[in-house]
Formats: C-alpha cells, sequence, structure tokens
C-alpha cells in the first residue's frame, strides 16, 4: 500500500452524484495513478437523498474493480461510505462496518449537516464512538462558520479526525483559510472528493499534500501525513502527534 490513499472520493459508477458510468470510473482511477494516488477508498454518499444500497456495494466494487485492472490500470480500489451526520444512528453495526473506510471496521468518513458544524455532529461522533467507532469529519472547508476551529478543536479532542479536500489546498481563494486550519492542528488527512474525471475536482492529492507537508506543525513529522490514511484503512486507532487548537 505504498504511496498516497484517497480516502474521499465518489468513484462508483451509476450509484449517486459521482461517476457517471464504468468509463467515467477508469478514468478517474487512470487520473488517481498519474497522480501517484496508489489506493482510492470508493465513498458513496449514505443518506436519504442517495438510494444507495449497502449491500450492493461490495458487488459493485468488485465489477468496477475488474474493470481498472482490464485497463491495465495498478489503482487499488478499497470501500467505504460517506456517512450523513442524519443518517448515522439508523444503520447497524453491520452496515457501519460496510462503509467503513478501506473496509477496516473502524473509521467513518462523516459527513457533516450542510451549513456550519453543529451540536448534532459532535452528537453523532459521540454515538458512533459509544458503538467503537471513530470518525473522519469530512471537507470542513464546507462548513465555514464563525466558530468553525473551537468546533473541530473539540471533535478532535473527542477522537475525530479532520478530512480537508486536496483541491481546497491548492485553490488561491480558499487556501489561506486551509493553511490557517493546518496551522492549528485540524486538518488530518486529505481526500479528492472528486466525482467525476470529466468535470469538477480531480482526483489528486499530489499538489497538496507538498503543500500540507510544510506546513507546521504537520512539518515537523512529514511521514505522518502519509502513515495515517494507511492506519484508518487498516482499522487502527490513530492518535494525532500534535495539539488541535482552537
Amino acid at each position: 500500500m505504498d504511496g498516497p490513499i484517497d480516502l474521499h472520493c465518489h468513484i462508483l459508477p451509476g450509484i449517486d452524484d459521482g461517476a457517471r458510468d464504468i468509463a467515467d470510473a477508469v478514468e478517474m482511477a487512470r487520473q488517481a495513478e498519474r497522480d501517484g494516488i496508489r489506493v482510492i477508498c470508493a465513498t458513496p454518499h449514505i443518506r436519504s437523498d442517495h438510494d444507495v444500497r449497502i449491500a450492493e456495494l461490495p458487488e459493485r466494487l468488485a465489477a468496477l474493480t475488474g474493470a481498472v485492472e482490464r485497463a491495465g490500470c495498478r489503482t487499488l480500489l478499497l470501500g467505504g461510505g460517506e456517512v450523513a451526520e442524519t443518517i448515522a444512528a439508523e444503520l447497524s453495526g453491520a452496515e457501519l462496518g460496510a462503509v467503513s473506510l478501506g473496509g477496516g471496521g473502524r473509521w467513518i468518513l462523516l459527513e457533516p449537516a450542510p451549513g456550519p458544524l453543529g451540536d448534532t455532529l459532535s452528537g453523532a461522533v459521540d454515538a458512533l464512538a459509544g458503538r467503537g467507532f471513530r470518525s473522519v469529519i469530512a471537507h470542513p472547508e464546507r462548513h465555514a462558520g464563525v466558530d468553525l476551529r473551537s468546533r473541530l478543536a473539540r471533535l478532535v479532542e473527542a477522537g475525530a479526525l479532520v478530512q480537508a479536500t486536496g483541491a481546497a489546498l491548492t485553490d488561491t481563494a480558499s487556501q489561506p483559510a486551509m493553511l490557517e486550519l493546518a496551522r492549528a492542528g485540524l486538518i488530518h488527512v486529505l481526500g479528492s472528493d472528486s466525482h467525476s474525471a470529466a468535470a469538477g475536482r480531480p482526483v489528486a492529492l499530489s499538489a497538496a499534500l507538498q503543500i500540507l507537508a510544510a506546513v507546521a506543525p504537520i512539518a515537523a513529522d512529514t511521514d505522518w501525513v502519509m502513515s495515517i490514511p494507511r492506519a484508518i484503512v487498516r482499522g487502527s486507532d490513530v492518535t494525532p502527534p500534535f495539539p488541535a487548537s482552537p
């Protein structure tokens, strides 16, 4: 499992608002390979406005894996899901395990409700922890509020990690706010959150990883930026080597 791992990617075709078809999904895998990404966690939306059937995910993932291999692409695909905070409590333990990142059975990519982060997200993190799961908070840059840093810091204190979107670190408009979060120890892992090879965010992390690895406090332990996603997909516990600052 050498190389970067994309922990957040809507590569499964025809299932949510991600890849349109097999051809689009295979091109996303090729895009990842060109960027140096070795592994992608396929994370379809698990929420009420998408008819994603968790029981079907292994078969869909196997079909895409076969297509990627036949195309001569070496990108490895693992399971997962982007679980909405509003639906997490409705899922059984088996369902949560099935959509855990990498299938490791431990880490849930948790999507906050639209708008600024609220108390319900903290409640979802605590509830998941009570059931034996830890949370990776998806794309905080999409949930800006006056108390974003303090809320993220409390979530990290409660055992969550924070996943930023790679494109948000390379975009000149959003980069200053992202660097502020990184300096506060409030970014731990990256994901492309790509939905298609044809438009939108690419399946690419290399430029964002280079930026993140140069920012203190992460710069003091650059290997951690690469090693933590591997621990997540294995289902291992993770403790950040730097503190979060509100």
